[in-house]
Parts: structure tokens; sequence; C-alpha cells
């Protein structure tokens, strides 16, 4: 079964989407089969990979409104054993037509069930809002990875995340956890950023990812060309950094036999 884990953040500009396509594909590369779910109607992580939205016929919109088999919507990418269920601009209104569906907080949990199997992680690109959607995917999840970029306003809004956590853990999915927080857009030339690093250290400690994901300009090219920065340019600061991160994911998860020495890969 696969674990699930919902990448979120209400405050846009943070990194989300750049996380979700390159930890998607640095755990592919390292040979773990993930599926990664597009729940953003902008559908970035879909064309990032280099999918044409306008010519998508059958989305996440389809497998939440519709109820069509999710089988049916998965997208192969360039790399072996990263798929994708991609999104589309309809997923705006899907909130409106799910209001009088019954368990409505829950319907993302059953599509999910039926892809479980097949895959060793499903991640899931939230849109940044905490609305219906993102409560759908936080209810789906085990856990949650929350970006937070190096910039003055990086904790701004964290509070009202950990608190709508709260209530899902109360009320929907008692067995959400946080998987931990992860800095990006770091500088290490600004003295900000290494504030806001510490602050974060601080307020959060061992829930704060080893890895940093650096301010990298590979890292906003690649998805211009429709591909993982690990494509783009595997030798990128970027690419490294998420590797990194990928390998510290399946460390505290259990799911690697690396030893502690090579736990992170030196740049």
């Amino acid at each position: 079964m696969a674990k699930i884990i919902a990448l979120a953040n209400q405050k846009g500009g943070v990194g989300k989407t750049t996380t979700a396509i390159n930890l998607a594909s640095s755990l592919a590369v390292l040979e773990y089969k993930v599926l990664l779910i597009d729940a953003d109607p902008q559908a970035n992580s879909t064309s990032g990979i280099g999918f044409d939205v306008r010519s998508i016929d059958k989305s996440i919109y389809e497998c939440i409104v519709d109820g069509i088999d999710p089988n049916e919507a998965i997208l192969n990418s360039e790399i072996e054993g990263f798929d994708i269920i991609p999104s589309h601009i309809d997923l705006v209104g899907a909130e409106i037509e799910m209001l009088n569906l019954a368990n409505r907080e829950k319907i993302l949990t059953k599509v999910l069930e039926k892809l479980s199997p097949d895959y060793d992680f499903i991640l899931i690109d939230c849109s940044p809002s905490l609305g219906l959607i993102t409560v759908n995917a936080l209810t789906a999840a085990n856990s949650i990875i929350i970006p937070v970029q190096c910039e003055y306003f990086a904790l701004e809004g964290l509070g009202k995340l950990l608190n709508t956590i709260k209530i899902i853990q109360s009320r929907l999915n008692p067995d959400l956890e946080i998987e931990g927080f992860l800095l990006t857009m770091y500088d290490s030339r600004l003295r900000l950023s290494n504030q806001v690093v510490s602050e974060v250290r601080k307020h959060f400690q061992e829930m704060v990812f080893e890895t940093i994901i650096q301010r990298n300009t590979k890292l906003g090219e690649a998805p211009s060309y429709g591909k993982p920065a690990i494509l783009y340019d595997a030798d990128s600061v970027g690419a490294v950094n998420y590797l990194n991160m990928a390998r510290e994911l399946l460390q505290k998860n259990d799911m690697t036999k690396i030893s502690n020495q090579e736990k992170i890969i030196r740049e």
C-alpha cells in the first residue's frame, strides 16, 4: 500500500508544486513507484512535467465529480515509475459540485483506495487554499509536507494551516501526521534566509527536514521545458537538493538500506 503524502500550504509561491514534481521524480529515480495527484486547478504540476492541459480529457476532476475509474486518468511521465493524474481548470468548480454529496470530505480517499496497492508513494499537490479539495487531500493522506520559503513572511499563515490540520485530525483523519517542514528558496548570501531557517528550526525543531532547497535558476527553468530538474540538469543544485530530500524521506520512513554515512549526498 502506498504512503500518501499531501504537500500543502495555503500561502502561494512557497515552492509547493516545485517540490511535488521534483520529489516525485527523485523517488522514481531511486526506483520507487510514485503517483502524483495534481489537485490544483492551475495544473502547474501537469504542465511542469510536459503535458498540455488543453488536451487532457480525463483528470482528477472527473475522478472526484463524475466518479470515473482513476486508472483511466493516469498519465506516464518520461521517468519510469513516475505517473500523474492531471488537473484541469474545471477543478475550480468541483468544490461547489461536491457540496451536496454524501461524505464529501472523503471522496478523494475512495479514489486513492483503488490506486494505493500499485504504488509506493502517492503525492498530492494541493492548491494554495484551505478549501474542500485540500480538506479531501488531508483526509486521504497519511502525512503532510509543508514547504516554507526562506523569506520575510515565512511563518505567516502557518498557524491557520496547523489549526486546520488539528481539525482534520480530530474529525476526519486521526492518523494524519506532519511529515515535516521543508525549507525552500534558501539563499545563503542573505542574512534574512539564515534568520528564517533559525526561526523555523527553533519553532518546529525535529519536525524540520535537514535538507534545505536552495534558490536555483535551473529549478525555475525546468517547468518551462516540461521536465523535472533531474531530467533538465541532473547536476544542478536543485536536482541534488531534491534527491537528498527524497533519500531523507526514505530514511524517516525506514524504506531504505542506505547506511547513516550515506544518508545525504554531498554536493
